[in-house]
């Protein structure tokens, strides 16, 4: 509110359509950028969705509070970490900047999102699942080399059990690889949250 320079209210009568329909729009500005910023971080837990399932993790579920469902323990994990990358980067500062900024672009009672932006919101969550398999693609390649690895054990020695030998190496592997590849997570998270901010950049119209 400080930083909003006062703006006339085109409705006379708050109880009125014309009201509603300001606060709807007014609303659905802002649930956009909210949804650009939310997808950055559920990145971060399809991904260990992912990781967990090649990795025999994904019985050890827990409740997301946020959605209401049972997800993979590394899916959380993910998500804390995206989390605190959030607050570290100042992502807070710069989304209160983006919703001055769309008062701006878009004054109350005047233009708003152009058709040709919602599409482009829509086309813009596929970077969700673009980036999902990017962040998974190192422990997904090297739990398939471990799976190999077992083919060849059993093939040489058929009387190993791999299913009870696998389990637990194929685990205890997918705990390393997660291990090694957590520093790749703030490279991630850097780079999907510019392309977010370049996004919501351009939907208030301020083009970087």
């Amino acid at each position: 509110m400080p930083v909003i320079p006062p703006v006339p209210i085109p409705a006379a009568d708050l109880f009125s359509v014309a009201t509603f329909l300001l606060v709807m729009q007014q609303l659905i500005i802002g649930i956009a950028m909210g949804f650009l910023s939310n997808m950055v971080l559920n990145t971060f837990v399809l991904a260990g969705q992912i990781v967990a399932l090649q990795t025999g993790l994904g019985f050890a579920s827990i409740v997301d509070p946020v959605n209401g469902i049972s997800v993979p323990a590394v899916g959380q994990f993910y998500l804390i970490l995206a989390t605190l990358l959030f607050w570290a980067l100042d992502g807070h500062l710069s989304m209160i900047r983006m919703v001055v900024m769309s008062f701006e672009a878009f004054p109350i009672g005047e233009a708003w999102f152009a058709p040709e932006q919602f599409r482009d919101i829509a086309h813009w969550a596929g970077w969700m699942f673009i980036s999902a398999v990017t962040i998974s693609l190192a422990p997904i390649v090297s739990l398939l080399i471990v799976n190999l690895a077992f083919g060849v054990m059993t093939k040489a020695a058929p009387q190993l059990n791999v299913f009870s030998i696998g389990f637990a190496i194929a685990q205890i592997m997918g705990l390393l690889i997660i291990w090694l590849t957590l520093d790749n997570l703030t490279y991630h998270f850097e780079v999907m949250w510019e392309r977010s901010l370049v996004m919501m950049c351009q939907l208030v119209l301020v083009c970087p």
